[in-house]
Parts: structure tokens; sequence; C-alpha cells
């Protein structure tokens, strides 16, 4: 593929960014079904939040594009082979995991509709209102389509010779980085940057480049488009998502019961279980704090596969869930045979000469060689690092942080506290009740997202 030729010759009258509903994460298909049959009445809102504040999208972005963009994914439907795939296809070596109810309903799925506008801080202000297992799926292609006009809209200031520049210099870029994973003996990497990538295409060419240079160590993609197009494996699990919205379902229900609320987050993982099996069953702790999880998680929690850490720097997590593991009474041997922990939050391989942007794949690996099983789930930096490759501004093409979160749940504000206090999100009489039941989570005091 020649980008820098396309990107300077994007003339077409329309480019498709989400170009099939399959072109999303693999947990939110897990997720949405799971939602379905336990879940369908609940009515849930969404809002995207630019966590680089210093960026401003409304000014980057021209409004009618994302629109234009939006309402073609609304216009999307799941076609007759794709819904031959999801029902034919074994994941992660079990077959049948979508049941015929879910798959019907798919065949009859259309996106809900959206509210556009801007923020007077020049921010996008985007949200999706309406019964969460239809909302759930904008999360996606709501990112993956602001971060790709992003992209578009600042390469349009570039010239021919310029972009060719910008093109090589990532692409050796990503080379270096596989090149210094390729040595790992047992490496277990996974594509997880769908909803931060650079475009669409850009993320089919890492994910290529990763399996020809790692070959068996590059184990799939979180994008199930990109699996089932290249027959790779569609790799996933769960995400915040899930406790947010059942704690607020039991503040709703019980706003004075401290116990429910803290129950709901073990609540939600027993119908998990109850649903899925085997590695499918990978925790998420940090919704209110990894700490104050494992210090109450009841004994089947240990039987699970694994965890994921996700706001912790990687190896205080990871050590962390190897001490949870031992007190509730597995060996070292146990652990280093039978328990995976998947690291996935800002994920990156360090060059030399290079800034450091993101914990190291190798160090971590090397942490945790022969103490557990690991597994990478490396994202933005992976689809998404075109840090040093401008010719004129080094960090011009620098990702943001942007995300798409529950924001209230039948008109119940949800919460999540996180172990990173950059992650939290809520309104802040909510928070200071979630404080008061799951404690301090956090390094500090949580700017809070409304």
């Amino acid at each position: 593929m020649d980008f820098a030729t396309r990107a300077y010759n994007h003339s077409f009258p329309f480019d498709p960014i989400v170009r099939s509903l399959l072109d999303t994460d693999f947990y939110k298909l897990l997720m949405q079904q799971f939602i379905w049959e336990h879940y369908p009445n609940e009515q849930v809102s969404w809002r995207v939040t630019n966590r680089t504040r210093k960026v401003k999208l409304a000014a980057e972005i021209d409004l009618s594009e994302l629109r234009e963009q939006l309402d073609h994914a609304r216009e999307l439907r799941f076609t007759p082979s794709e819904i031959i795939h999801l029902r034919g296809q074994s994941f992660y070596g079990q077959s049948g995991i979508f049941k015929e109810g879910y798959l019907h309903a798919l065949a009859a799925f259309r996106l809900p509709e959206y509210r556009l506008g801007q923020s007077t801080d020049r921010q996008i202000d985007l949200s999706f209102d309406g019964p969460w297992w239809q909302t759930t799926l904008w999360e996606i292609y709501a990112l993956t389509i602001v971060n790709e006009l992003r992209s578009r809209a600042l390469m349009r200031a570039m010239s021919r010779s310029q972009l060719d520049i910008l093109y090589a210099r990532a692409k050796v870029k990503l080379y270096a980085k596989l090149e210094r994973l390729r040595g790992l003996p047992g490496l277990n990497v996974t594509d997880f940057g769908t909803r931060r990538r650079h475009g669409f295409l850009w993320q089919e060419h890492c994910v290529l480049t990763a399996r020809e240079v790692l070959g068996e160590h590059f184990t799939g993609t979180s994008n199930v488009h990109l699996a089932m197009k290249h027959e790779l494996e569609a790799k996933g699990t769960n995400a915040h998502e899930l406790p947010m919205v059942l704690a607020a379902l039991t503040r709703q229900r019980a706003p004075r019961d401290a116990e429910a609320l803290r129950q709901s987050q073990y609540k939600v993982l027993q119908q998990w279980q109850n649903q899925y099996r085997g590695n499918l069953l990978v925790f998420l702790p940090d919704t209110f704090g990894t700490t104050q999880f494992l210090d109450q998680a009841p004994q089947w929690v240990s039987y699970w596969t694994g965890a994921r850490p996700d706001s912790k720097e990687p190896i205080e997590g990871g050590e962390e869930l190897i001490r949870f593991w031992k007190r509730i009474g597995l060996t070292d041997e146990e652990i280093a045979s039978k328990r995976l922990i998947i690291f996935s939050d800002g994920l990156d391989v360090h060059l030399p000469g290079s800034a450091a942007n993101g914990a190291d794949i190798a160090d971590i690996y090397h942490h945790f060689d022969g103490k557990v099983l690991a597994g990478f789930g490396w994202g933005t930096n992976l689809t998404n690092d075109f840090i040093g490759c401008h010719p004129v501004d080094s960090d011009r093409m620098k990702a943001i942080s942007l995300v798409c979160k529950v924001q209230a749940v039948n008109g119940r504000p949800a919460v999540k506290l996180s172990d990173n206090y950059e992650k939290a999100t809520g309104p802040f009489e909510e928070v200071e009740a979630y404080r008061a039941v799951f404690g301090s989570a956090g390094v500090r005091n949580a700017p809070v997202l409304v």
C-alpha cells in the first residue's frame, strides 16, 4: 500500500472509515451478547471525551465530515457472510460461543441515533443514548472515526514529499520495534489497536507486518473484521463497562446499600462465568481500584484463567496479582503454568535513542518470565505511533487519549474510580459516594469527567 500517494490524492467523494460492523473489538461482541441476554432493557448514555485537552478536536475536524461518517456507520448492517462467520468460527478453541438468538438480533441490528455538537472549549460533543445492548457498539466505531478524521485533517496540510517521509519513517519505526521483540521466546503479542488507530489501512499494515516478523508469537487481533479477512485469531474478553453499569444499577435499586454496591463488581463476573469459559475468563480488577477488589475477592475468582491489570504500573500490577493468587493458595508452579496476566495499558517497545512512550513490552516480559503466563495487548503504540515521523514537527501526529465511556444508566450517573486518577469518571457527589465504599482508588484525587 502506497499510503503517501493515497493520502495526497485523497479525492474520493466519500471514503468510509468504518467499512464493516465487524470492524470492532471482539470483546464488544462478547459483551453485547452478554448484555442482550441479561440486561436487554437498561438505558445507557455514552459520551466521547478527549483527555488530551490541549488538542481542540472541533478546530481540527470538520463536523460535517464527522456527521457524514457517523451516518454511514448507521447505514451498515451485519452481512449474511459475517453472521455465518460468527456462527461457525471457533474462538479460543471454543465453538458455538454466539447463540442463535443473539445472531438473529445482529442480523437486524442498526446503530442507534447520536447527538453531535461542539463545546465552548472547541471539543467535539458526541454522545449516544438508548438500550445498552445497542449503544454499546458505538464505542469503537466513534473512536475510530474521530481518530482517523483527525489523521486525515493533519495530513491535508502536508506536501507529497512530506507524506513520503512520514510513512517511510513510521514503517521503519514499526519494523524496528517488531525486530526487538522477535528474539523473545514464548512471546504472546496481540493487536489491541483498533480504537486509537491512525487509520484502518494502517492498522491492517501493522497487523500483517507483525504477523510476518513475529510469526507464531503474534497471536491475533482484537479486530474481528481483520481477523476474519486474514484468518487470524480474534482476541478479547471484557471491559470496565460491565462493572460500571452493574454498580449504577445497584445504586439505583439500593442507593444506601454499601455491601450490595461492593458485591456488584463480583456479581457481574459470576454472570459472565455462567456464559463463558476458558480463556474468556480474564477479570479486570481496577474499575473501582485493584487492591480493594483483590482483598475482598471470593475464592472462586482465583479459579479464573487470568487477569488484565489496566491502570497500575504493569510490574506493580502484575506482582499484586501474583500475591493474590499466592494468598488464595496457589503455588509458584501453579501460577507460572496455569495463570495468565494480559498486559495492555499503554504498552510500547523502547528503541535506542527514542523517548519512551509507555511501558516496555520487553522489560515486562523479562520480569515475569517463568513467574506467570504473560500476554501483551499492544494498542495505540502499535497502530498509531507517528511520534518523530513528521518532517517538520515531531509531535504533530502524536496520538491523543480519546475515550468513549458510560455516563449514566437509567438516568443514574456511572462511575469509574480506576487506579489512575486520569482515567476516573463521574460527577463529584457520586464519585465521593463510591469512594466511601471502595476506598480512595487512584494515585490522587481524580478530576471529574461529567
